[in-house]
Parts: C-alpha cells; structure tokens; sequence
C-alpha cells in the first residue's frame, strides 16, 4: 500500500473523531450550527483529499492503438 493513500484516512478520522467533538451549536458559522458546518467542511474537504490523491498516484495511461 502507497504511504499516499493513507491521506484518504484524514477525512474519516475528522468524521469519526471531529463530529462528536464539535456537537455543539454555537458558533454560527455563514448561518449554520457548528456540528453542521463541520460536517459541510469535511464533505468537501473530502474531495479535495481524492482529488490531491489522484493528481500525485502514479498512474500510467494506457495508449491505445
């Protein structure tokens, strides 16, 4: 297993960890309780995670004939 995949680890510590943590609702953040804001945060934080570990993967394209 690549040391780079264990990025993907990141986002489901922030949900499993982060979320009973952040139960809370003060502060508002852009309108939205804390525990909500959080969750929206690591959603696309999550993506970001994907798309960071695929842009460094080794991949090698296939050419085809």
């Amino acid at each position: 297993m690549k040391p780079l995949y264990f990025i993907a680890f990141i986002p489901v510590l922030a949900f499993l960890v982060g979320v009973p943590l952040a139960n809370r609702i003060e502060p508002m953040i852009m309108g939205l309780p804390f525990s909500i804001f959080w969750i929206v945060l690591w959603v696309i934080l999550s993506s970001l995670t994907i798309f960071i570990m695929y842009t460094f993967d080794d991949h090698k394209e296939e050419e085809s004939n």
